[in-house]
């Protein structure tokens, strides 16, 4: 447990860090040298990627929803690093949001059962595959407003529905390259995380990097545990429905508060 553990906090480290460096990058960006090009944006990916490794070996160790849990400190730890790298300012309410958010994720995580193997039936694979076209198309779409925080909320949907895909694939037994070649899961994980990473650029160009890092993770938490209690037949702690039910209520008040939050847009560098 303690190893699983800490491999989450360094994975909440990382994302961290990756915020804040794709944030600043996607500042920096301009028609010449657009993000994909700019080094603290490329340094930001590689730091998510290696905190999808890293909460991807301590789900070996602690419930989905235990990781994401702690992978939910990101959003305390960008809001604060975020206002003195960027100089924005949270206003108190969205300080009350984001602390509402990481309540809301607490509680939501204390109240999963005892994890267990998900079942495997074609029909998760069909409404995974539905789900990250439908993303793709609104993720197009979305990139030709100005608003930040519909994109952070695909972007939520798009990394949750890679951990969804994750755990669909559920290979055991090593990673095995024809194993995973041959599940059409391991397609739909790199599917989401597209869909993910190009909703996240797109929403950090558009708002404070606290409010979109809060609005992605709160979405990317909520939304897959729904939905791996209804696809996979993940389990409830028995009593804790009631808890289960104030989390997401706190986690979403939180979230509609950051949504209509007018807090200044960051400065181009």
């Amino acid at each position: 447990m303690l190893i699983g553990l800490g491999a989450a906090l360094v994975a909440m480290l990382l994302n961290s860090v990756g915020a804040l460096l794709q944030a600043d990058g996607a500042l920096r960006a301009t028609r010449s040298r657009p993000v994909a090009v700019q080094p603290r944006y490329l340094g930001g990916l590689g730091a998510d990627g290696l905190a999808w490794l890293c909460s991807a070996f301590a789900l070996r160790f602690l419930p989905v929803f235990a990781v994401q849990a702690v992978l939910g400190g990101t959003i305390a730890l960008t809001a604060l690093a975020g206002s003195r790298m960027f100089g924005t300012i949270l206003r108190r309410v969205d300080r009350w949001a984001v602390a509402a958010c990481l309540v809301g994720l607490v509680l939501i995580a204390a109240s999963a059962g005892p994890t267990r193997a998900p079942s495997r039936s074609p029909a998760v694979d069909v409404v995974l595959l539905v789900s990250v076209l439908l993303l793709g198309v609104a993720v197009l779409v979305l990139r030709r407003g100005k608003r930040g925080w519909p994109l952070a909320v695909v972007a939520g949907l798009g990394f949750g529905g890679s951990a969804l895909a994750v755990r669909a694939a559920h290979v055991q037994g090593g990673l095995d390259p024809s194993t995973l070649l041959a599940q059409p899961a391991t397609y739909l994980v790199l599917g989401f995380w597209a869909v993910g990473l190009i909703g996240y650029s797109a929403a950090l160009s558009r708002g404070q990097v606290a409010s979109m890092t809060a609005l992605l993770t709160v979405t990317e938490v909520v939304v897959p545990g729904l939905a791996g209690i209804a696809l996979l037949g993940d389990p409830v702690r028995p009593g804790a429905e009631g808890m289960l039910a104030a989390g997401l209520v706190v986690a979403v008040t939180g979230v509609v508060v950051l949504a209509r939050s007018h807090g200044g847009r960051p400065r181009r560098r």
